[in-house]
């Protein structure tokens, strides 16, 4: 009997014409083609790649707990793994950044003896720096879940730009397909104390098809809560102020003080 395998691979933000060469050459030796994409119009792509092409889609149940459809997800990865077939799992965005099964389903097929490994993908934090024109080698980046940011007490550097992943499902631990708005007030307490109420922050959406611009709305910190939000808006938070120098610590480097 043929060992089973798996690659996972992402198909990238825009639908078409971010999959990586490395990936589509992985999809067309796979034996399966599982995929989760964003929407039915990507689901149909993805079909089209592989004669033997499953949605996972199937897999989600509205208003189940997210953990339960993850294993799900999961174990439907892994059975025909184990049953000697090679897979590939394709994800939209990139595999590894807020997909769970995917790093489940690599674990438990290694640890299982089976041969897997992860491929690199365009993400929406890459599409986020390429939109808005920001390069984060300059002030530097903190990136967080908005829930983890919230409940773990994550630290703020007003100095440094500040991005929120999930805004609109803040403390939801289930499914759903709408944008959920009741605890955003909340973040944006949290955020105002550090930021001035008048402090522009970008709500931020990639674009997943190649001929439509992002959303980019630009709104007062204070205003957050009435901005048009949706289940895959994105909170970016520019610094608020410039970053002052360890002028101990430029002298042991080396650099000039004047």
């Amino acid at each position: 009997m043929t060992r089973g395998s798996l690659t996972v691979v992402g198909t990238g933000i825009a639908i078409g014409i971010h999959l990586t060469p490395q990936a589509r050459e992985a999809i067309d030796a796979a034996d399966d083609l599982l995929h989760l994409a964003a929407d039915p119009l990507a689901d149909d792509w993805l079909g089209g790649l592989h004669p033997n092409a499953v949605s996972l889609r199937s897999q989600y149940r509205l208003g189940e707990a997210r953990k339960a459809i993850y294993e799900r997800i999961t174990e439907a990865i892994l059975a025909p793994v184990r049953a000697g077939r090679s897979v590939c799992a394709a994800f939209y965005g990139h595999p590894a950044v807020f997909v769970t099964p995917s790093h489940e389903a690599v674990k438990r097929a290694r640890d299982e003896g089976y041969d897997a490994r992860m491929l690199p993908a365009v993400s929406a934090e890459d599409c986020l720096f390429a939109d808005l024109g920001i390069d984060p080698g300059t002030v530097g980046c903190l990136s967080f879940d908005a829930t983890d940011f919230l409940i773990s007490g994550r630290p703020i550097d007003t100095a440094t730009a500040l991005i929120l992943w999930q805004i609109t499902v803040i403390g939801d631990p289930t499914a759903v397909s709408r944008a959920r708005l009741d605890n955003v007030p909340i973040l944006v307490e949290r955020l105002a104390e550090h930021y001035p109420g008048d402090h522009e922050v970008i709500v931020y959406e990639a674009s997943p098809y190649p001929i439509a611009a992002p959303v980019v709305e630009r709104v007062p910190l204070q205003a957050l809560p009435e901005a048009p939000l949706t289940p895959l808006s994105t909170l970016y938070v520019p610094p608020a102020r410039p970053s002052v120098a360890d002028s101990e610590m430029a002298v042991r480097l080396g650099f000039s003080t004047h």
